[in-house]
């Protein structure tokens, strides 16, 4: 096993993609994160946690069907249902086990899962996990979907997309999906892991299509990014809800989320319907990054700039950061059509002034280095 592990470590360095996960220190400007509105720090969120922590201690003691389900659990759900519309809300430990959870427990041979060929790693997981007969479709073909729909031999039939996609930052026609299932009895799927807190007016893209009270149509999420917080979450019918309980197994066999990462979602979720400033603020901040690189405008706070071979897109990066600008970087396989990326967010709190002197370095770097299209 060591000489087996030694030898994968060899092919990622000649490939470029070795990546690290080591704490930062430094002064820097993060444009890298997640935490799209700039709740991460916000002391409402971090008030709200620290009284969970002195009412019901630091962690939830046991499984959300167990004893591990206390009072802040159904206030997170009720705030999710009031924030997007949905009629319920099952709060799990991540959003990958949120996604784990809803596709393993409506799989089995009897239900076809098709996958845009750009979701998450998540819910590629999910599908093999399910038992299900899975299929991919092209990236946004909704005529592709309409095929494989009406070609199945399944009784029932899962489709799965991203509201906003992580990497090209991209939007689903979430409207056009959700009508080719109502028409071939079929449920859509939506993760809005990166739509909550920004399309919408932060009610995420799934109540921007008129889509909220949809029986036909869940909603999967993560707490961890424009909620500033961690965990995730299934939306949809109260009947869906109930047959998670019951049977998903990333729900049902793992220790409830957290009471302060809980109350600090829930805070999230009351600011946000609350303060839709800060949601204007991601699209202004988009905008403007997108305008000072030269690409097109992506649908949500993560814009996409190409930066050539790995090694080039891994290079640049150490450089903006030993310059004291976090950027993301985004190597295969984490990129659905293999070209390397720097992966810059547009976050709510960032200054224009800040924004401005950011992508002026990354233009001089990329200028200098002459990467490849």
């Amino acid at each position: 096993m060591q000489d087996w592990l030694a030898a994968q470590a060899r092919v990622r360095a000649r490939r470029g993609i070795i990546r690290h996960a080591v704490p930062r220190t430094g002064a820097v400007l993060d444009l890298a994160s997640n935490d799209y509105l700039g709740l991460a720090a916000d002391p409402r969120l971090q008030a709200a946690a620290v009284a969970a922590v002195e009412r019901y201690g630091t962690g939830a003691r046991a499984s959300r069907v167990v004893t591990g389900t206390h009072a802040v659990h159904a206030e997170l759900e009720a705030e999710l249902c009031a924030l997007t519309g949905r009629p319920a809300a099952l709060a799990f430990s991540s959003g990958y086990a949120a996604n784990l959870g809803i596709l393993t427990a409506l799989g089995g041979p009897g239900t076809l899962i098709l996958n845009d060929e750009h979701v998450h790693a998540s819910l590629i997981d999910a599908a093999r996990l399910s038992r299900s007969p899975v299929e991919d479709f092209p990236h946004g073909d909704m005529d592709a979907l309409k095929q494989r729909l009406a070609a199945r031999s399944q009784p029932r039939a899962v489709v799965v997309i991203e509201s906003i996609y992580s990497v090209l930052g991209d939007a689903a026609d979430v409207s056009a999906a959700a009508r080719l299932c109502a028409e071939h009895d079929a449920l859509l799927v939506v993760d809005e892991a990166h739509g909550i807190g920004v399309a919408g007016r932060g009610r995420g893209a799934v109540y921007a299509a008129g889509l909220a009270g949809a029986e036909h149509v869940a909603v999967t999420a993560t707490l961890s990014k424009a909620l500033g917080s961690q965990g995730g979450a299934v939306l949809g019918s109260p009947a869906l809800r109930e047959h998670l309980v019951n049977t998903a197994r990333s729900f049902i066999f793992d220790t409830g989320l957290a009471p302060a990462a809980a109350a600090a979602a829930a805070q999230a979720c009351r600011i946000i319907a609350d303060e839709p400033e800060r949601v204007a603020a991601v699209g202004h901040n988009a905008a403007l990054i997108a305008a000072a690189l030269g690409v097109d405008q992506a649908a949500g706070a993560v814009q996409s700039v190409p930066a050539g071979s790995p090694r080039h897109a891994a290079e640049l990066a150490a450089r903006l950061e030993d310059a004291g600008v976090l950027v993301g970087c985004f190597r295969p396989p984490s990129v659905p059509d293999g070209i390397s990326r720097l992966r810059l967010t547009a976050r709510a709190d960032l200054a224009p002034e800040q924004l401005r002197n950011a992508t002026g370095l990354i233009n001089t770097l990329l200028s200098r280095m002459e990467v490849p299209a």
